[in-house]
C-alpha cells in the first residue's frame, strides 16, 4: 500500500488544524498552506474532499475557513487517507473465485495474504487518532515507531 500525495496533504492539513484547535474560529486555507507548506490551490481541493467526507466544516465570507467536524481524539488517521485515497487495500487484484475454485495456480491464497496485509494497514492507521499524532508532534507523547 502506499499512501498517495494527497493523503499526506490530508493528514498534515488536518494535522495543522488539530495543533491549532485552541484558536478562535475557523482556519483560512491561506493559513494551513503557509503552516504546513502545501500548495494553496492543491489543498483547497483536498479540504472539499474532507469535507464531504464529514472530517472538516467549512465558513464563507470573512473570517471564514476550515475547522476539524469533530474531536481530534474522533478522527482516525485511517479515515484521513480513505477520504482521499480511497479504501486502504494493497491492490485490486479482483476476485479469483468461481463456484469455490481458484481459477490459476497459488492465485487464491496471495489474494488471501493481499486481503489479511491490507487488513493490518488498516488497522495500524485506525491505531492513531489525530489528537495521537498532535501530542507526539507537540513532543508530549513517544514517536510513532519508537515505543
Amino acid at each position: 500500500m502506499r499512501v498517495s500525495t494527497r493523503g499526506d496533504y490530508a493528514s498534515r492539513a488536518l494535522l495543522s488544524l488539530a495543533l491549532h484547535a485552541e484558536e478562535a474560529g475557523p482556519t483560512s486555507v491561506r493559513d494551513i498552506a503557509e503552516r504546513t507548506g502545501l500548495p494553496q490551490p492543491y489543498l483547497e481541493q483536498i479540504l472539499q474532499a474532507l469535507k464531504g467526507a464529514g472530517l472538516v466544516r467549512s465558513k464563507r465570507g470573512a473570517g471564514g475557513g476550515y475547522a476539524l467536524a469533530r474531536p481530534a481524539d474522533e478522527i482516525k488517521l485511517s479515515e484521513i487517507v480513505s477520504a482521499v485515497d480511497g479504501p486502504i487495500v494493497l491492490g485490486d487484484f479482483g476476485e479469483p473465485h468461481q463456484d469455490g475454485a481458484c481459477d490459476h495456480e497459488g492465485q487464491c491464497v496471495l489474494l488471501a495474504i493481499w486481503t489479511h496485509a491490507g487488513d493490518i494497514m488498516h488497522d495500524l492507521l485506525s491505531d492513531y487518532t489525530l489528537a495521537d499524532i498532535a501530542m507526539a508532534a507537540s513532543g508530549l507523547l513517544p514517536w510513532p515507531g519508537t515505543d
